[in-house]
């Protein structure tokens, strides 16, 4: 049945790609086609509500007998509705026809009746499907052809544990997910010389990637699984990979959050759940691998680390009903031969199988991992942070939040040369309302202490040792109304009462809310100060769990939302914090109306950069938290910043275009000019 849930999906997007392919054909009349609704759902919808209608973080469910029964078969009500709310903050771009089209559409997929989408081929539109797109059509002709690079030095394992000052090997920088360069080049003095030295123009989508760097070469991951090689110094593009997805396995605008690089290969996570190794030197496919059915909901988001000479990655789709569940990975780098697989959830056979409440194994979703992870080489044991259980709401899976649900939001340490857990921790037992710890972990030895530090969609610090998992500490970074009970003495959390008894249709308010606190936007560390710079949101949301019907391919996150600014916050929901790790108080802070929308990087020059909603890259002092330089770029910005060499020269470099998250601060902050497009990379030096 799911696999029958996705071919009707595939079916959807190829008449998608072929009604926007018509252009100012036949979309363009004045009167829309009866199948028009497809064509505005490709076009405003998608990245958010999915290819299937299933629904995602960024919106809900467009399918199923809950949105059925709520809008009753009325297409007028929902087009009413659609036109002063869809899409977020752009509703005036959707014509009442479109929106009436679209609600008609919406509405004859509910009823499964077949009348909303015609088969492929029916009707008068032109596609392009048999011979690729116009942007296709236009490379054929280009005259770029792929170069290769001779002097390409392979990066060993001794590189990525402790990299060349100039480069950039890995996700954060360093297997330890700091995120600290030691560049010092540019710093506080001559921070204000910072000029645009180059910027490349990318692929549309959720631009959230982070680039890496040997030797002046850049390795650049677009949305739409495409990688480039890029001479570091110029911005002259080297060669180019292109990888061929099925449309439908792309997800929520196609974040790509990093790649890894081993020897004389690069290793992409794909959107269809393989894994591919492409050669460094050319750009050429080397092995490809699948790690699941994609035609099950299973994706990436995140991409591997290598750990130990392991290509390790997790795996991301993990809100549906099916057989397996999701897990985390460890292959071979030259065969691509999978090495072992631990699964993210405890299945029978487990010791803590109990922990799932008395659910049959296929009905135990989540435990996804949407951010890479960190190693460390002297402990040997590889760290990553699992979501929580899905659906959301506990009582929505059958469950109470005292089922803990392991190994879901949790501090997972594994050997990666086989697998096997070494030991875990889990922040919060039955999390029920998208409240996860699972984004960076960072490694630091603080007076001789090797400790782990991560922080969570509530805003809640923690550290523990790395060495076995125990709980050091841990502090709260925003003001929160989740917890009841928080024990900085053993590492406790516990809900609210009403959290806890909370029913399917039951409102839970939860301040930090769903997009937090923290997310994606990964903190960095300055180790001249054992300061953790975080960039946090303040915000909250109210939840409302949903029935959920339980059947193999079934579930999702199955949880309405609405999220607004966090009371007493001005208006100012985007908070910047200096955490001393040491004593886990807060150095300084930095508040400002815009969201901070990319990860952090430190530099050994005194300086953090950040970027955010209103379009500012910025230079902050890290001692003082003094503004130093700003500069107002073409979108807002994502992914994560770095700094690297280039013929002797250090630069920043930082991506713009906000993809799917949009959905969000459109209507979060209306009067920040928001471009959908504009995804970008941009590249700083200090001028001659």
């Amino acid at each position: 049945m799911f696999q029958t849930q996705f071919a009707t999906a595939a079916r959807r997007l190829w008449l998608f790609c072929a009604l926007l392919a018509a252009g100012g054909g036949a979309a363009a009349a004045e009167e829309p086609a009866p199948a028009a609704g497809p064509a505005v759902y490709a076009r405003y919808c998608v990245d958010c509500h999915g290819a299937a209608l299933a629904g995602s973080a960024h919106g809900p469910a467009l399918s199923g007998p809950d949105f059925a029964a709520r809008w009753g078969g009325d297409t007028d009500q929902l087009a009413a509705y659609l036109a002063v709310t869809m899409p977020p903050g752009e509703a005036d771009r959707v014509s009442p026809a479109e929106q009436a089209a679209l609600a008609r559409w919406l509405l004859a997929e509910a009823a499964g009746d077949g009348r909303a989408a015609a088969e492929p081929g029916a009707g008068q539109w032109a596609s392009f499907a048999a011979a690729g797109s116009i942007d296709e059509w236009a490379r054929g002709r280009s005259g770029f052809r792929n170069r290769r690079l001779e002097t390409f030095r392979p990066v060993t394992m001794e590189m990525l544990t402790s990299p060349p000052p100039g480069d950039w090997l890995s996700w954060r920088r360093s297997l330890d997910g700091q995120a600290h360069s030691p560049l010092a080049q540019i710093d506080r003095d001559n921070v204000g010389r910072l000029r645009l030295a180059w910027s490349l123009a990318m692929e549309s989508g959720s631009n959230q990637g982070t680039p890496l760097v040997h030797d002046g070469i850049m390795f650049l991951t677009h949305p739409g699984n495409l990688l480039q090689a890029v001479d570091a110094a110029n911005g002259n593009v080297l060669w180019e990979y292109r990888y061929h997805y099925p449309a439908e396995a792309r997800t929520l605008g196609g974040p790509t959050r990093n790649i890894a690089i081993f020897g004389e290969r690069l290793f992409l996570a794909t959107y269809d759940a393989a894994l591919v190794a492409i050669d460094a030197r050319s750009g050429e496919e080397i092995w490809r691998v699948t790690k699941a059915d994609y035609r099950e909901g299973y994706t990436h988001s995140s991409g591997p680390i290598i750990a130990g000479g392991v290509v390790v990655s997790g795996i991301n789709g993990c809100e549906r009903y099916k057989r397996g569940g999701c897990f985390i990975t460890g292959h071979d780098p030259e065969t691509g031969r999978e090495l072992w697989r631990l699964s993210t959830i405890a299945l029978p056979g487990d010791p803590n199988d109990t922990s799932w409440g008395g659910l049959a194994p296929e009905f135990r979703a989540g435990g996804d991992t949407w951010i890479a992870g960190s190693y460390d080489p002297a402990l040997r044991l590889f760290y990553i942070g699992t979501s929580q259980a899905k659906p959301w709401v506990a009582a929505s899976r059958g469950m109470s939040p005292l089922d803990a649900a392991l190994y879901t939001n949790s501090t997972l340490a594994l050997d990666p040369l086989n697998g096997r857990l070494a030991w875990y921790f889990q922040h919060l037992p039955g999390e029920s309302i998208d409240m996860e710890t699972g984004f960076e972990r960072v490694l630091v030895d603080i007076d001789g202490q090797p400790l782990l530090v991560t922080v969570g969609k509530d805003g809640i610090a923690w550290k523990l040792d790395r060495r076995d998992g125990r709980f050091v500490a841990l502090r709260e970074l925003l003001p929160q109304n989740i917890y009841a009970v928080v024990d900085h003495e053993q590492g406790r959390l516990q809900y609210r009462q009403d959290i806890i008894d909370a029913q399917i249709g039951d409102r839970i308010e939860a301040c930090p809310g769903i997009y937090g606190g923290h997310n994606w936007q990964a903190s960095a560390y300055d180790p001249a100060s054992t300061s953790l710079i975080v960039p946090l949101h303040r915000l909250c949301s109210e939840m409302i769990g949903r029935a959920i019907e339980r059947r193999l391919g079934g579930g999702g996150y199955g949880g309405d939302s609405r999220t607004y600014p966090m009371p007493d916050s001005g208006g100012r929901l985007g908070l910047l914090l200096a955490l001393d790790l040491r004593t886990l108080e807060t150095r300084w802070t930095r508040e400002q109306p815009a969201l901070f929308l990319t990860g952090v990087l430190t530099t050994a020059g005194g300086l953090s950069f950040v970027g955010d909603l209103d379009r500012r890259f910025q230079a902050i002092d890290t001692a003082r938290g003094e503004l130093l330089w700003e500069r107002r770029l073409g979108a807002p910005l994502h992914g994560f910043p770095i700094s690297y060499l280039a013929d002797g020269r250090q630069y920043i470099a930082v991506q713009t275009g906000i993809g799917v998250f949009r959905a969000l601060t459109a209507t979060l902050s209306p009067d920040i000019y928001q471009p959908t497009g504009g995804q970008m990379l941009y590249v700083f030096a200090l001028d001659d």
